[in-house]
């Protein structure tokens, strides 16, 4: 796990529920994502995020309200 001197701040905004080692390290939460094809939680509205789907597909579905 790195250190970072804004995870402090960063989780105080952090919206994902998913518990893991990425949390309120936001640039390796987006790096894991990005390799793997998906969306971070906190791109999702609160109700998106909940299903934990991060992929494009949900996202996409997610901003049109579906």
């Amino acid at each position: 796990m790195a250190i970072c001197p804004n995870k402090k701040k960063n989780l105080e905004s952090c919206s994902c529920s998913y518990p893991c080692d990425k949390k309120g390290l936001c640039c390796e939460c987006v790096a894991y994502h990005r390799a793997k094809g998906q969306i971070p939680g906190c791109f999702f509205t609160k109700k998106g995020e909940a299903t934990y789907d991060r992929s494009t597909a949900a996202f996409c579905a997610d901003c049109n309200g579906a």
